[in-house]
């Protein structure tokens, strides 16, 4: 598999020049030349496999020739040794809702589903490479966490983790800075994770630095995040025996349901894919107006979604403007510029046939986890709060899965001050609160995080 960037389609990257580099030289995003498609019999045989297998035939789309199948297969079923489920993921039913629980993995969030194959994969690339790779990660909660319970420890890795400092639960921090290994730095930095995601993107600019520290990503601009979230999409589409069904997702930087879009474009049958977001709306005003205008962003409770700019969004954007790199790079020179652009109707109708948008705010958030509790004696994160709310104000009779992408204890001060319960700490994340945490905080510019990087990185 070859890739290109959505900003220049003469690129010509293997799969491990685009997973180490993560993003493209030119700003852009990467994408796969071309992408499998299934058709209704080869359908029907990978809704045979058990998860590990299914991940297996679908990622090796992405990453062959640089990764045997038989050694894919080995690196994921390594990758889902630890979690607490045997089937990596579940789908719960709760009333009316069909719930696909992503979150069982050892850091009680979607983003550990892609990010141990991660891990295991750089631990792969390592062995024949022996170069230290310095990995640099902005999270606005859960992505850092994952990253570091995948890498920490491993050899000629360091990780450096970019989080909002007083902008994420305590829990989803605690789980981050707690962790005791060499290779981990955590840095709380003086802004929110769109400035955290800027200086991240501002640092693989700088060519000279990103190869001087030999940097890597493995933020959701990286496509083998992508790669590894198709594969819940597959998973649990097919326990409704291939029918039409929608998926609500809660989502701020636009990956996870882009992962959807791409299973969508692969074959599988998926109607309409839900964007869920919070008062952080600008996926929801973009869909519906056609505008794509960055606000300030404010804080919410349900804090991984305060994001008012959404990277993979630029990856649709490649599709619906006919696969052309000199519009992207047009629409990106514009938001640069003048702060924002708009849409053609033509090119938001395309968006339209696949995507729904809805935005919910902290009442509704609230009011939501509350329902449940009270109607089906289950408790929802307020993140997964947001999907349900969405499908509640959507029109559509098709059957809906809604993407559980956080266990609530993560956000344990919010369900406490809903339902006025305390929530039993799961297994993975044992006597968290007793452990001594470990973090520097930086002022918001990007030099700053430059020069304590260097400082670190061997």
């Amino acid at each position: 598999m070859k890739y290109f960037s959505t900003r220049n389609k003469n690129l010509n990257y293997s799969f491990k020049e685009v997973f180490l580099r993560g993003l493209a030289p030119d700003g852009g995003l990467f994408i796969p030349q071309q992408l499998k498609k299934y058709n209704s019999t080869e359908l029907n045989e990978l809704s045979r496999l058990n998860y590990a297998e299914l991940a297996t035939e679908i990622i090796y789309n992405f990453c062959a020739p640089d990764l045997e199948k038989s050694k894919l297969q080995g690196l994921v079923e390594k990758s889902y040794e630890s979690f607490n489920t045997k089937d990596v993921v579940a789908i719960k039913k709760i009333g009316d809702l069909n719930l696909l629980e992503l979150y069982h993995g050892p850091t009680l969030a979607f983003k550990d589903i892609a990010m141990q194959i991660i891990g295991n994969i750089y631990n792969e690339f390592n062995a024949t490479d022996k170069k230290t790779i310095n990995v640099i990660v902005a999270t606005s909660g859960d992505t850092g966490s994952a990253a570091i319970s995948a890498l920490k420890g491993k050899p000629n890795i360091n990780v450096f983790v970019l989080h909002p400092h007083n902008k994420i639960s305590h829990i989803q921090r605690k789980i981050m800075t707690t962790v005791e290994s060499k290779n981990i730095y955590n840095i709380a930095l003086q802004g929110n994770f769109d400035d955290c995601q800027r200086i991240v993107k501002d640092m693989f600019a700088d060519n000279k630095f990103r190869e001087n520290i030999n940097m890597s990503g493995v933020n959701s601009i990286n496509w083998a995040r992508i790669a590894c979230q198709i594969v819940y999409y597959f998973y649990s589409s097919f326990k409704f025996q291939n029918k039409k069904i929608n998926f609500s997702v809660p989502t701020g930087n636009f990956g996870d349901i882009y992962a959807g879009y791409v299973a969508k474009k692969m074959g599988l049958p998926i109607n309409k894919l839900i964007v869920a977001t919070n008062r952080n709306d600008i996926l929801q005003r973009v869909i519906n107006t056609g505008v794509y205008k960055p606000s300030k962003v404010e804080p919410s409770l349900s804090p991984s979604m305060d994001i008012q700019i959404s990277s993979n969004f630029e990856r649709l954007l490649f599709d619906i403007l006919e696969m052309s790199d000199s519009k992207v790079i047009s629409l990106m020179e514009s938001l640069k510029s003048e702060g924002s652009f708009k849409l053609k109707k033509e090119e938001l109708d395309i968006i339209k046939q696949d995507f729904y948008a809805e935005k919910t705010n902290d009442e509704e958030t609230k009011k939501t986890i509350k329902e449940v509790k009270k109607e089906h004696k289950f408790i929802i994160d307020p993140h997964t709060a947001t999907a349900v709310q969405a499908l509640k104000n959507i029109k559509d009779d098709s059957e809906t899965v809604v993407l559980g992408t956080a266990h609530p204890y993560k956000f344990l001060e919010t369900i406490k001050l809903v339902t006025g319960e305390d929530i039993e700490a799961p297994a993975q994340v044992a006597n968290l609160l007793d452990k001594k945490e470990r973090y520097d905080i930086l002022e918001n510019k990007t030099n700053l995080v430059k020069e304590y990087i260097l400082k670190k990185a061997i």
